[in-house]
Order: structure tokens, then C-alpha cells, then sequence
């Protein structure tokens, strides 16, 4: 089983405590989105996770407790932008704070488990083309021998998400510019010794050597584990996506880094709400269950995906 923390919030910014002691424990609830009263019981016991997944913009608050990770397979998707407080509010320097914490990262796990993702690019009169190559470059330099790849995505202009990107006037990119732009940024990374990929994108880059890339990615577990992943695409996921299956442990609503793209927080104040009923000891995120109010928890059978016997061939 791979554990996927998050694509709702995030873990290591705010709540590594919460999940450290869900390792120490050994289990996490996580409730149905699609049935509010159906809560899983997901173990957390490393002969069973394949791999855990972290996505985070800010991992400085969980480097203290790598160690407590030795047992398990782990990697992080770490998205460091050049976007400033107008789109990205509440995160710290990225000069001084997040690429210095790149940086360690890499350093304590490896630099093929810290991916970087420049992602979502959006245009606008002030975030131009020719900004973010600027950008991209100036990062992609920095983190040059830190990791070996760049995941890239154009931002969608979701329904929940509108009326920011309009405030923003920010519209969705044509293919045109989209291959354009991405071609310089292949030359960038590539200078850099990283590959290139795309995340959940419509448009077809490789023939500019920019191929699809997944965050569940079948390729970097198994390069991880040593072994053969016996698992399917997520059919959870939109068609574009190419992650192969997981459970998500995160929560909707419940991530304060205020990025005016972020289609995981319906509101400013939903957020408020949900993060005042954070309980660290708790075994559920930002909420708690009762079976007396109607919750029904199901113990996940959880079995390893892993083959790890050597091939003859």
C-alpha cells in the first residue's frame, strides 16, 4: 500500500506532529469523502506501506523527525515557485527559508527523494513568461545537485477557483505558448541536470523531450523499494493523471499556506474552522470520530504491493 500525505494539505508544514505520532501508533483514520460516516482505519506499519508520498511547500517543520521514518520508503514532492505573497501568502522566504530547507532535505534522504515541482504556471500581466523563466532559472540553479527532477504543470482554471484566478487575471495558456515556454524551460533543466516532466497535463511535450510525469510515481518507488510495484492507475484520478493507486490521509480545508490556485480550501474561513479542531494526538486530521454520531470505521486490509525477488532476466 502507498500512503499519499497529501494532495489535500499540508502535512509536513503544519501537522508533522499529528502524523509522527499516527507512525508511532501505527494507524490513521481517514474519512470517505463521498460518505461522510465512513471512516478507514489505515495501518501505518512499514512491512505493509510500500511508500509514503509527501507533498509540502514548507517541510521545515518535519525535518526534526525524519529519523523517526527510518523503517519506512519515502519521498517528498516539494513545490518552490516564483510566485510572491499575492498568490503564495503565508510561506516563508524562499531565498532564505525554503531553499536552504531544500537543500537539507536532500541532504539527510537523498536527492531522488526530493522531487521539485514548479507548479501550477500561471501568466499574467505581472507573472509573464519571461518572469518565470527568470524565476525557474535562478531556483533551478540553486538546486542544481540537490535533485534529479522538475515537475511542471500549467494551471487549470477550476470552478471553486475562478474568482481568484479572475482577480488575478490570470487565463489559461494556449498550446502555443505552452510549448513555447516549455521548450526554455527543458533547456533550464536540463543545464541543470535535471530532468523535465509534466503533471496531469492534456498537452503532449514529448517532442520536445519534456515527457508525462506521475507524483504517485510507479518508476521512483520501485527505484525506492527494490522491487516490482503490483499496482494499478488510480481511477480516482482524472484521466490526464498518471499516479498509480493510494490512500489519502489529508484533509480538504485545512491548509494555511493561502495560495490563491489551491483548489483544496473552499474558503479562508473553512480553513480557520477546521484548523481550530486541530488535536495532534488525535487519529484523524483536523476532525474526530464518533460511532456514536453515526461514524462506522473500517479496518483497511492493507497487504505490500512489492516484489522484491530478483529477476532472471
Amino acid at each position: 500500500m502507498i500512503i499519499s500525505a497529501s494532495r489535500k494539505t499540508d502535512i509536513p508544514a503544519y501537522y508533522s506532529e499529528w502524523f509522527i505520532n499516527r507512525i508511532r501508533e501505527g494507524f490513521v483514520y481517514s474519512r470517505n469523502p463521498l460518505n461522510a460516516h465512513q471512516v478507514s482505519r489505515i495501518p501505518l506499519d512499514p512491512e505493509v506501506i510500500d511508500c509514503i508520498v509527501f507533498w509540502t511547500k514548507n517541510p521545515i517543520p518535519m525535518l526534526k523527525w525524519l529519523d523517526e521514518l527510518k523503517d519506512f520508503k519515502y519521498y517528498f514532492q516539494f513545490t518552490l515557485t516564483g510566485y510572491g505573497k499575492d498568490m503564495e501568502a503565508n510561506l516563508p522566504d524562499k531565498k532564505e527559508k525554503l531553499i536552504p530547507a531544500f537543500k537539507e532535505l536532500s541532504d539527510k534522504i537523498g536527492s531522488e527523494k526530493v522531487i521539485w515541482r514548479y507548479d501550477p504556471i500561471a501568466f499574467n500581466e505581472k507573472y509573464t513568461p519571461e518572469y518565470h523563466l527568470r524565476a525557474c532559472e535562478s531556483i533551478a540553479k540553486a538546486l542544481k545537485g540537490y535533485t534529479e527532477k522538475c515537475v511542471i504543470s500549467f494551471v487549470d482554471v477550476y470552478q471553486k477557483i475562478q474568482k481568484n484566478m479572475t482577480e488575478m487575471h490570470i487565463t489559461e495558456a494556449s498550446d502555443e505558448t505552452m510549448y513555447s515556454f516549455a521548450k526554455q524551460l527543458y533547456d533550464i533543466a536540463t543545464d541543470n541536470d535535471m530532468v523535465i516532466a509534466t503533471c496531469a497535463e492534456r498537452i503532449d511535450l514529448s517532442s520536445i523531450g519534456i515527457e508525462h510525469n506521475a507524483c504517485i510515481d510507479r518508476g521512483v518507488i520501485e527505484r525506492i523499494c527494490g522491487g516490482k510495484l503490483k499496482a494499478k492507475k488510480d481511477p480516482s484520478q482524472r484521466g490526464e493523471c498518471q499516479c498509480v493507486e493510494s490512500r489519502e490521509i489529508g484533509s480538504y480545508n485545512t491548509c494555511a499556506n493561502g495560495c490563491r490556485y489551491c483548489y483544496a480550501n473552499h474558503s479562508p474561513e473553512a480553513v480557520k474552522a477546521n484548523m481550530a479542531k486541530y488535536d495532534p494526538d488525535s487519529p484523524i486530521l483536523c476532525d474526530e470520530v464518533s460511532e456514536e454520531k453515526g461514524d462506522k470505521i473500517t479496518e483497511v486490509k492493507a497487504k505490500s504491493n512489492i516484489d522484491r525477488q530478483m529477476s532472471l532476466f
